[in-house]
């Protein structure tokens, strides 16, 4: 969340970056909700040491004066009872408000509220062109016999796929791939909780915002995450890291859980967009004057890992007012999918500056002993099904065969280096 000391002293700063978003009547929200809070503060405050004074003296105090003492204190008490309520609920009133208005973007963002709005930063590789009619991954998925979505559906609805055969070798080598990246790179491997409490998704701020798209559990009032961003947020909430210790890096793989409510009829066939899905995400707790350089880096781990798989793929500044709550900044990764002859988004990564760590109560000790926010990051680092659909459509070659990258070899059983139509 944001920074009400921060708002109330630079207000036209957050009504700026908010306007980027379309909010920017929230900052007087904001300050109204928390003049109240204040103003009720002093006041209790006030009546507190009036009280413990009384307190004091009435035992000092002797007949007639310390019953007027005692009167006094009664009077103070009863006020205090009345106002505590009060303030209470101007705390709820001002938590609930910050809770719900999003981060402020930065100055690099570009400006508008839809995809077409993001600026094309840098592009790898041409689109994959052939001297024959591609297919989509669904027909292709079909004709190799390694996806179904129709039993999919039949055992959990729309938006579920079996993955078969050779297709899952695909998935534990991109998974292998991914890792030995990672941890090249300093990130240590995690395998995470998926199912985790309220907290943990107030405190990378999927609650209450994204609440539509998140599945819970009851009576247990568990949250299946949408991505282990959630669970590798929550590793250190109401923690105070040591600044020697910074950057902390992570790479969480799981499975992750999505309604996808509103998106009814838009890539409902194969496995673009489904409600369950695997892959590898990156999370840093980097120091807030390290983070921008942390995120570039971040950008170029995704890229080497696109890259290395022989992907055409371009790198895309979302908009501002595109961007999700908590992101200052996102840059996504579109691969080229020839089977609907355009770039689609295969992963992102974001900065959420302190907008997400001061939710989670995340800090830093500095080297003189000062407790600050820190800044946290997260990024896509493999995702596992849209990355094997860029593979299908962008290996497929004219007798319906798959090439599989060579970079996936090394993982892959002996012999394993194309998926074939199956026989019949």
């Amino acid at each position: 969340m944001l920074d009400i000391r921060a708002i109330r002293e630079d207000p036209e700063r957050f009504r700026a970056g908010l306007a980027r978003r379309n909010m920017a009547d929230a900052v007087d929200e904001l300050l109204a909700a928390d003049e109240r809070r204040r103003s009720l503060t002093a006041r209790v405050e006030e009546l507190r040491a009036e009280q413990n004074r009384a307190s004091k003296q009435i035992g000092k105090a002797q007949g007639e004066e310390k019953q007027k003492l005692i009167a006094a204190v009664a009077e103070v008490s009863k006020e205090i009872q009345k106002l505590e309520p009060q303030l209470a609920d101007a705390e709820a009133e001002l938590n609930a408000l910050l809770a719900r208005v999003p981060n402020v973007p930065h100055e690099s963002a570009p400006d508008g509220f839809t995809e077409e709005d993001a600026v094309e930063v840098r592009r790898h590789g041409q689109p994959t062109t052939f001297d024959f009619e591609p297919k989509d991954h669904a027909a292709l998925g079909e004709l190799l016999g390694v996806l179904d979505t129709e039993r999919g559906a039949r055992t959990s609805g729309s938006r579920f796929v079996y993955l078969l055969g050779d297709i899952v070798q695909v998935q534990f080598a991109l998974l292998r791939h991914a890792l030995d990246v990672l941890v090249d790179k300093g990130f240590t491997p995690v395998i995470p909780p998926v199912l985790v409490r309220e907290e943990a998704m107030y405190g990378s701020g999927f609650l209450p915002t994204d609440e539509v798209n998140i599945y819970v559990t009851q009576p247990d009032e568990l949250y299946l995450v949408g991505t282990s961003e959630v669970s590798l947020a929550a590793f250190h909430m109401n923690e105070i890291l040591d600044e020697r210790d910074l950057p902390i890096r992570y790479a969480g793989y799981s499975t992750c859980f999505r309604r996808e409510a509103g998106s009814y009829g838009k890539d409902l066939g194969g496995m673009f967009r489904v409600h369950q899905f695997d892959k590898v995400e990156m999370f840093s707790f980097a120091r807030p004057e390290d983070s921008w350089d942390e995120h570039e880096f971040m950008v170029g781990i995704e890229e080497q890992i696109v890259g290395n798989l022989e992907l055409p793929y371009r790198v895309v500044n979302i908009a501002a007012g595109d961007l999700g709550s908590a992101a200052a900044k996102k840059y996504d990764i579109e691969v080229w999918l020839p089977g609907q002859n355009r770039y689609r988004e295969l992963t992102s990564c974001s900065n959420y500056v302190d907008y997400g760590a001061r939710r989670a109560q995340t800090r830093v000790r500095r080297k003189a002993g000062a407790i600050e926010v820190l800044h946290t990051l997260n990024g896509t680092a493999t995702a596992i099904g849209r990355t094997i659909i860029a593979i299908l459509e962008n290996g497929q070659q004219a007798d319906g065969s798959v090439a599989l990258p060579k970079v996936l070899h090394q993982f892959l059983p002996e012999g394993l280096r194309e998926l074939r139509p199956r026989a019949g």
